[in-house]
């Protein structure tokens, strides 16, 4: 008679089978995580709102024991004092003028750029690539007596025309958004857009630009800040007269005396610009930085 054998309880030291692990709840942060961050916040705008209070204030208010924290009642006439200073007002038109059209040109050429790098085949591709990046690597000191000299030969020395010329493209630019396009736009799209009867220009404005947007802005921040913030080659080729807004505060600054109320005054004129700036473009900002997160 054959007998029937009931299976054995599993052992208590025998493996358990592989399973899904429970995630772990995520921790909420502590009241020392808010504290460091609300000091770090803190220690932030304090430099901008310290000069906005010396710019609301007279120059002497600068020297008191203990520093006066609070803005007084002279912004209105130290920005009036700026502009009758200097050509302050002329400066702003400049700045503006070459850092909307430098960016507007980097941000083009460089996306134009990125694509034909990252997308199309052509003899000489990595060649040509390496050598737009190879010049990231030339000191920009180096080149600014042959560019004065080139610019006086063009009878650019003094007008606008020679710090916006030599910005339009920059090999940073080709470089960055040939990185993101190369991962952002799959070469399967691009061969259904030609399948369809695209050209090369229409699937770069229809395909290839809306995908580059969060880059573009990133890259059009930065471009923008530089641009506004160039203080040598203006010096350089512009004349006192048709300054820029750095060269314009830096001529707030010279003299025997210097008048800190004057000079905080138009360095917070010269701020609102860069705030402006990044305010409309923070959300593509903010996109293309947690899109390039998740990629990774």
């Amino acid at each position: 008679m054959a007998t029937i054998t009931s299976p054995s309880p599993p052992r208590a030291d025998a493996p358990r089978p592989p399973g899904p692990r429970r995630a772990r709840p995520p921790r909420s942060a502590g009241f020392w995580t808010y504290a460091a961050l609300v000091a770090f916040l803190l220690g932030s705008l304090f430099p901008v709102y310290w000069s906005l209070v010396v710019a609301s204030q007279s120059n002497d208010a600068i020297a008191k024991v203990p520093p006066v924290l609070v803005p007084g009642g002279h912004l209105f006439d130290n920005i009036a004092r700026v502009f009758d200073t200097t050509a302050f007002g002329q400066a702003l038109f400049n700045s503006f003028l070459v850092s909307g059209t430098v960016t507007v040109s980097v941000v083009l050429f460089s996306t134009l750029a990125g694509f034909a790098f990252a997308k199309l085949r052509f003899r000489g591709r990595g060649g040509l690539l390496v050598a737009a990046i190879a010049t990231t690597t030339v000191p920009h000191q180096l080149g600014i007596i042959p560019l004065y000299i080139l610019m006086g030969e063009l009878g650019w020395t003094g007008r606008i025309e020679a710090v916006i010329v030599p910005g339009l493209v920059t090999a940073f630019g080709v470089f960055f958004m040939t990185q993101y396009l190369s991962g952002a736009v799959p070469d399967e799209l691009l061969e259904a857009g030609r399948m369809d009867g695209c050209t090369t220009i229409r699937l770069f404005w229809h395909v290839v630009l809306p995908a580059a947007r969060p880059a573009a802005a990133v890259l059009g921040l930065f471009t923008f800040m530089q641009a506004w913030n160039d203080f040598f080659w203006p010096l350089v080729v512009l004349t006192p007269e048709n300054p820029t807004v750095q060269v314009a505060l830096s001529s707030l600054a010279s003299g025997y005396t210097t008048d800190f109320a004057l000079v905080l005054t138009g360095a917070v004129i010269a701020t609102i610009p860069m705030v402006v700036v990044f305010a409309l473009l923070g959300r593509q900002i903010i996109g293309g930085i947690m899109s390039g997160a998740i990629k990774g």
